[in-house]
């Protein structure tokens, strides 16, 4: 995979869609996690909080995906990009300079993503998705 300063990751409790920014391409790269159930909140016969146990290692591979990414931008739906935003900002590879931020954004396509992507690191090429 070819190296690019700039990514836009979005990401939700199940996925995370890291698109790798370069102006003329786009490489694109999915993480799945590892849930015992496909919901966030799963409440019948549970003690506690009733919300499904994380993945641990979930961020640490998007981290390793990320190591050569000198901007990032994180955007989802829910609270998981803070959560990112902070495994990044205080994790195992947080000693590396690197400029993160993170936005809302619901469910948008492929495509918005990467306009969003190019919006904010002001890359005005328009690109393609590299299968």
């Amino acid at each position: 995979m070819t190296v690019h300063n700039h990514v836009v990751v979005w990401i939700d409790h199940r996925v995370a869609k890291i698109f790798y920014l370069g102006l003329e391409a786009v490489d694109e790269q999915t993480f799945h996690a590892d849930l015992a159930s496909e919901h966030l909140h799963h409440k019948a016969n549970t003690i506690g909080s009733g919300r499904a146990l994380d993945d641990p290692a979930f961020f640490q591979r998007i981290d390793e995906a990320l190591q050569n990414s000198q901007a990032v931008l994180i955007v989802g739906p829910g609270n998981e990009k803070n959560l990112l935003l902070r495994h990044l900002a205080e994790g195992p590879g947080s000693c590396k300079p690197r400029e993160i931020r993170a936005e809302a954004c619901d469910h948008p396509s492929d495509r918005e993503i990467i306009a969003l992507g190019r919006r904010h690191f002001h890359l005005g090429v328009p690109a393609r998705v590299k299968p």
